[in-house]
């Protein structure tokens, strides 16, 4: 068994603010409203990925968030949510594995909550401080950049990791990370051969789990001297361009 395990926001899906041309499929409504979107050709090669490996996909979303993406190729039979932090079973939490994610950040409960105190003090911060299910925050910044060095300054760099996307400003423990989500997953069910993909800095210890991996052009010097990661250049739409690369590899018997 071959397993492709893939980031989704900004990787194989698009938020409606991103002009991804007009072939597309809406794959995320809330409230009403269409807010995500994917290119029909991402959709094909999805397709026929899903013909050749296991398809996985690896998130930051919570689970009500990931449960509000449909990819159009059927549910995944696994997915990991929460930064690998919760790992769904044909759509049901695994209790066993959520127990260990637990295990794992145990040491960092009271940073987090120390985070949580320099995140609310943040002239910055302009939304609510999230806890999300023990495991990591979020939030979001006027300056992102600014609120992630301020937060760098005061936190325990060996303990957890400061990133932000976007707005969005996250703080999370060292060992909740993709990587460790991937090596986890693996352990259970030892796959033939891993392929993995992401467009950030969340994805990096994913991508450099993997067999091959693929990642875009403006974080590559992230994991240069990987031999096994390559990327897509910049200006060419990263969804499209990586599901080729990805179909590639498997068809070639990787």
């Amino acid at each position: 068994m071959r397993i492709f395990f893939t980031d989704l926001d900004n990787t194989l899906i698009y938020s409606y603010k991103r002009d991804i041309g007009d072939a597309k499929r809406c794959v995320e409504v809330y409230q009403g409203r269409e807010i995500s979107f994917m290119t029909e050709k991402a959709h094909r090669l999805l397709k026929k990925i899903r013909k050749r490996a296991l398809i996985i996909p690896v998130t930051t979303r919570t689970v009500e968030q990931y449960n509000r993406i449909d990819l159009g190729i059927g549910a995944p039979a696994y997915a990991l949510a929460c930064n690998g932090g919760v790992l769904l079973a044909d759509g049901r939490e695994d209790a066993p594995w959520f127990l260990e994610s637990q295990q794992l950040v145990a040491g960092c409960t009271g940073h987090l909550a120390f985070a949580k105190e320099l995140m609310q003090k943040d002239n910055n911060r302009c939304f609510e401080v999230r806890d999300i299910r023990g495991l990591f925050l979020f939030t979001k910044s006027e300056n992102p950049i600014e609120s992630a060095e301020y937060l760098r300054a005061s936190l325990d760099k060996g303990l957890v990791d400061v990133f932000c996307n976007g707005l969005k400003v996250y703080v999370v423990p060292k060992a909740l990370n993709k990587g460790m989500a991937v090596k986890r997953f693996c352990k259970r069910v030892s796959p033939g051969a891993v392929v993995a993909a992401g467009d950030s800095a969340f994805d990096v210890p994913m991508v450099k789990e993997a067999d091959a991996g693929i990642v875009p052009e403006g974080i590559f010097k992230m994991v240069e001297g990987c031999g096994k990661v390559t990327y897509v250049p910049e200006g060419q739409l990263f969804s499209d361009k990586l599901l080729e690369k990805v179909n590639d590899v498997l068809a070639e018997g990787i």
